[in-house]
C-alpha cells in the first residue's frame, strides 16, 4: 500500500490552504459584480424616470413661472405674498378644465332638452317644497331686496340644485388652470386675483375653497368678483357665507339682480302666439317696442290674455325659430341674462320661477324633431352662405347678427319664413 510521504501532506495541506482564499476571493468577486449590476439597473431605472418626467417638471416649471406673472396684480389688490404662496403651493394645472370649457350645457344643447332638463320633476318637487320651507326668509328678503321668491328660488334650484351641487373643484386651481390656458384666459386671471383677495380676508379656509370648474361658489354659484362687489352678510355674523348660510347666499343673488335693475312686480316675460305671414325681420334682442305696439302687429299672449302693462318695453325671442315657442321678454329678462348670458337660461330661470308658483308649461310645443348644429355644420353654413355672395364677416361657426341677416335674405328669397334661425333643414338647402 503506497503512503504519502510528511512532505507531500504538508505541501498539499498548503495547496489546500491557498485555494480557500481564493475561493472567497472569488465568492467575493460574484457577489460585488451581482451588487454592481443591480446598482446599474437602478441607475438606469432613475435615469429613464428622470427622462420621462422631465416635461412634466418642465410643464411644472412653466406653470408656476406664469402664475408669477399674476403676483403683481395680486399685490396690487392687498393680497399677501404669503397668501399667494400659500394658495399656489405645489399646484398643477387641472386638465378637466379645458374639456369642460367647451361643453356648457346651456350653449351645446337644444333649448328643449335644456329647459327640460331645468324643469326636471325632481327640481320642480323641491322648489315647491322650498317654497314653503323656506317661506319666511324669502318674504324678507323680498321686502328687503325687492326681487321675487319665485326668482331666487329658480336660480338657486338651477345653479346648485337647492344647495346638493355646490362643486368639488378647488377654485384656486380651476382660475389658475383657465388663466393659463384655452380661451377665457383674461376671465381666469382676473377671477383668480379676485380669489386670492377672498383667502386673504379669511372668508373662507383654503382647504374648503371648492366650486365649479369655472370657480363659481356656493349655493348660488357666484363667481369670485361677483362676491366680492355683491355678497351680503344677511345673517349679521359677520361673514358672507355663501357656502354654508342659504340666507347668505340668496340674500347675495337678490342684491346682485336689484343692482342691476331688478323691477319689483314684473315678470320676465310672456309667451306669445304670432300672425300668419309675420315679418321675422322684427325680432331677435335689441330691437324693443311698447307691448301695445307688439299687439298691434298682431302679437298675442299664448294663453289669450291682455298684456297687463301694455307700456313695458319688449323684445320678441325665437329661441327655435319660426317653428317653436315665441317670448316677448322685459327687463327682467335682461337682468337675469346679467347671471349668465344665455338665452336658455334666462327662459329656464322664468320657467322654473312660474312652474314652483303653478303655472302651466309653455303652450306651443318645441321642434323636438330638430337637431341642433353642429360646430363644423355652423361653419358650413357660414361657408356656403360666402359662396352665394353673402358678407357675413369670418368664418367661425358663431351664428352672430351678420350670418342671420344673410340667412333671412336667403330664407326670403327662398319663400321659407325668413327667422334667420340656423337649423339642419336650411343647411340641406343651401347645400342644395
Amino acid at each position: 500500500m503506497h503512503k504519502t510521504s510528511s512532505r507531500t501532506k504538508d505541501t498539499a495541506t498548503h495547496i489546500t490552504a491557498l485555494a480557500a482564499p481564493a475561493q472567497l476571493i472569488s465568492h467575493s468577486f460574484q457577489k460585488n459584480i451581482k451588487h454592481l449590476k443591480s446598482a446599474l439597473l437602478c441607475g438606469l431605472i432613475a435615469m429613464l424616470l428622470t427622462l420621462q418626467n422631465q416635461p412634466q417638471a418642465k410643464a411644472y416649471g412653466e406653470f408656476h413661472a406664469f402664475l408669477e406673472t399674476i403676483w403683481p396684480e395680486a399685490r396690487a389688490k392687498g393680497v399677501s405674498r404669503s397668501t399667494f404662496l400659500r394658495a399656489i403651493g405645489g399646484l398643477t394645472p387641472d386638465p378637466s378644465i379645458m374639456k369642460s370649457q367647451t361643453s356648457q350645457p346651456e350653449f351645446v344643447s337644444p333649448v328643449w332638452t335644456y329647459i327640460d332638463r331645468a324643469v326636471s320633476e325632481e327640481r320642480l318637487k323641491r322648489g315647491k317644497e322650498m317654497l314653503v320651507e323656506q317661506k319666511e326668509l324669502l318674504k324678507q328678503l323680498e321686502q328687503r331686496f325687492g326681487v321675487e321668491r319665485q326668482i331666487l328660488l329658480a336660480i338657486w334650484g338651477l345653479e346648485s340644485t337647492f344647495g346638493k351641487n355646490k362643486g368639488d373643484k378647488d377654485i384656486i386651481r380651476s382660475l389658475a388652470t383657465m388663466a393659463y390656458r384655452g380661451g377665457r384666459k383674461r376671465f381666469g386671471r382676473k377671477e383668480l386675483v379676485a380669489a386670492l383677495q377672498i383667502l386673504e380676508r379669511g372668508d373662507i379656509p383654503l382647504s374648503e375653497f371648492k366650486g365649479s370648474w369655472a370657480g363659481a361658489m356656493g349655493h348660488t354659484q357666484f363667481i369670485p368678483s361677483t362676491y366680492n362687489a355683491y355678497a351680503v352678510d344677511f345673517t349679521g355674523d359677520g361673514k358672507r357665507d355663501i357656502w354654508t348660510s342659504t340666507a347668505d347666499a340668496l340674500a347675495s343673488t337678490a342684491n346682485y339682480l336689484r343692482r342691476f335693475g331688478w323691477q319689483t312686480g314684473k315678470t320676465w316675460g310672456y309667451e306669445v302666439v304670432l300672425p300668419n305671414g309675420y315679418d321675422y325681420t322684427i325680432s331677435g334682442l335689441g330691437k324693443k317696442k311698447r307691448l301695445r305696439d307688439w299687439a298691434r302687429l298682431g302679437i298675442k299672449r299664448a294663453n289669450g290674455s291682455a298684456f297687463p302693462r301694455p307700456n313695458d318695453l319688449g323684445e320678441l325671442v325665437l329661441p327655435a325659430g319660426a317653428r317653436g315657442p315665441a317670448f316677448l321678454v322685459l327687463k327682467n329678462f335682461r337682468v337675469i341674462m346679467r347671471y349668465n348670458v344665455s338665452v336658455s337660461y334666462v327662459l329656464a330661470v322664468g320657467h322654473l320661477g312660474d312652474r314652483i308658483l303653478g303655472y302651466p308649461p309653455f303652450i306651443r310645443p318645441w321642434p323636438k324633431e330638430d337637431r341642433r348644429l353642429k360646430y363644423v355644420e355652423q361653419k358650413e353654413i357660414q361657408s356656403l352662405l360666402v359662396q352665394k355672395g353673402y358678407k357675413i364677416g369670418k368664418i367661425d361657426g358663431k351664428i352672430g347678427g351678420r350670418t342671420k341677416r344673410a340667412l333671412r335674405d336667403f330664407q326670403r328669397r327662398n319663400g321659407i319664413p325668413a327667422d334667420g334661425h340656423p337649423s339642419y333643414a336650411i343647411l340641406q338647402r343651401l347645400r342644395n
